[in-house]
């Protein structure tokens, strides 16, 4: 722009699975005061999100191999029929002005037999350590049924995306007389103005709209934009594994938002990273004192062992071709605990870690009519599906921070990736393998 007194404000970014929107607005000073300038320029830039998502690698890119076989796309959306939907939101810079931003916020949604279907699935849920929420587990836990897409915001948005999730459904076959959405949260207000309620009605309607099978974008994306993992950056992860034909071949997806941890338990293939990379703890940028006083300027040394209480919190959605009745879909929300164990959570008091299970099979089993037969595996043959549910839902885990760049957000506040090439080396060093020739991957995606 060659006005040399214009004013540019940060873009703001909305991105919708498939799309990367940016639109920049202007200022210019004219009159004593700053005024949009009357041809402000609109650039929108359309990225393929799938593109976008390539390059940071995933725990398999890097030799990083845990227990169990994925599925074609080692996601949630490996079970047939299930579409992940996600709009992202980033905006602004600087200090925090509520109403205003930075803003690093979105909703992600999941609907288990695709956005064409209105038909139930059987479902339950379970929560670790009950400092969050998640709508909808009433009646869930009463008729066994997910009747609505699910979705996972932040916190204080949990309300508007439930209300869209409703007027989304009007006027489309298969809604009830009412709907009781499940939406679930955790907290993004170190990043982001979690008090200026930027996530709307049509933000959510866009990740429905968009949501699709195949690969599931992951890291600093939808209801995890702003989420932060054992003190690096998370948000969004998946994962999947395919049973032994001997066990039945059915497929275990998970997603996860996760936003929980601290850095010296955080641990890979029982691998204690945490313990290794004490440096890249979260800092403010700005030098003022006066701005979060108790959070650490960047650039000075912090160590992790002066890290401060497990706040956070960790949402987690199982889904299953496997035939499962709603108390078996309870165990297997259960399992969730031990992959979240396995990576080093624990949760803590200040936890909200919730999570929800359901199975696509038994189609026709909500029925309003006649007698309705199902069917389930028996409890006996379960522990397969026990045991890669657990697995499935660590490596979902590492996938959320390797996918996750660097983020700064409101009054600096920075949460830093976590850094593969490190990882990977610190990996191969507790399994006794040599390095790999690659040269090392980058650390922000």
């Amino acid at each position: 722009m060659s006005d040399p007194h214009s004013f540019q404000r940060e873009p703001r970014v909305t991105q919708v699975q498939g799309h990367h929107l940016l639109t920049r607005a202007y200022l210019i000073h004219a009159d004593g005061r700053w005024r949009m300038r009357a041809s402000a320029v609109l650039l929108i830039v359309m990225v393929p999100l799938s593109l976008q998502a390539q390059t940071r690698p995933r725990a398999r890119d890097l030799g990083v191999v845990l227990e169990g076989t994925p599925g074609a796309y080692n996601a949630i959306t490996d079970v047939v029929g299930v579409e992940v939907g996600h709009t992202t939101l980033i905006s602004g810079e600087g200090r925090l002005t509520v109403g205003r931003g930075p803003v690093r916020t979105g909703v992600t949604v999941i609907l288990p037999r695709g956005k064409t279907s209105s038909e139930p699935v059987f479902g339950a849920w379970f929560t670790l350590n009950g400092n969050g929420e998640m709508t909808g587990t009433t009646w869930l836990q009463e008729g066994g049924f997910v009747e609505d897409p699910i979705a996972i915001t932040n916190t204080h948005s949990v309300g508007v995306v439930r209300d869209a999730i409703l007027r989304w459904k009007v006027g489309r076959a298969g809604l009830q007389p009412w709907g009781l959405p499940i939406v679930a949260e955790t907290y993004d207000g170190n990043l982001s103005d979690i008090n200026g309620f930027h996530v709307k009605s049509e933000h959510v309607v866009a990740a429905l709209n968009n949501a699709a099978g195949g690969r599931v974008p992951e890291g600093n994306v939808g209801g995890g934009t702003g989420m932060m993992c054992h003190q690096f950056k998370g948000g969004i992860g998946t994962a999947s594994r395919v049973l032994s034909a001997a066990n039945g071949g059915y497929t275990v997806g998970v997603l996860v938002q996760c936003n929980y941890g601290l850095r010296e338990d955080f641990r890979v293939a029982g691998v204690p990273i945490g313990e290794a990379i004490t440096d890249l703890m979260p800092c403010i940028s700005i030098a003022d004192p006066a701005v979060r006083p108790r959070v650490p300027r960047c650039g000075t040394t912090t160590s992790s062992k002066a890290s401060e209480d497990e706040i956070g919190s960790i949402i987690v959605i199982v889904a299953t071709d496997a035939p499962l009745l709603p108390h078996q879909l309870k165990r297997i929300a259960t399992r969730v605990s031990l992959g979240i164990g396995r990576t080093g959570g624990f949760g803590g008091n200040g936890s909200g870690d919730i999570f929800l299970a359901f199975s696509t099979a038994n189609a026709g089993a909500a029925t309003s009519t006649g007698v309705t037969s199902v069917q389930m595996i028996p409890n006996d043959r379960m522990n397969a599906l026990f045991r890669q549910t657990v697995y499935a839902t660590e490596e979902a885990i590492v996938n959320a921070m390797l996918a996750a760049k660097t983020m700064t957000g409101a009054d600096g506040y920075t949460a830093h990736a976590l850094p593969s090439a490190r990882l990977q080396a610190l990996f191969r060093a507790a399994r006794g393998l040599p390095r790999p020739p690659l040269a090392p991957t980058p650390n922000t995606r």
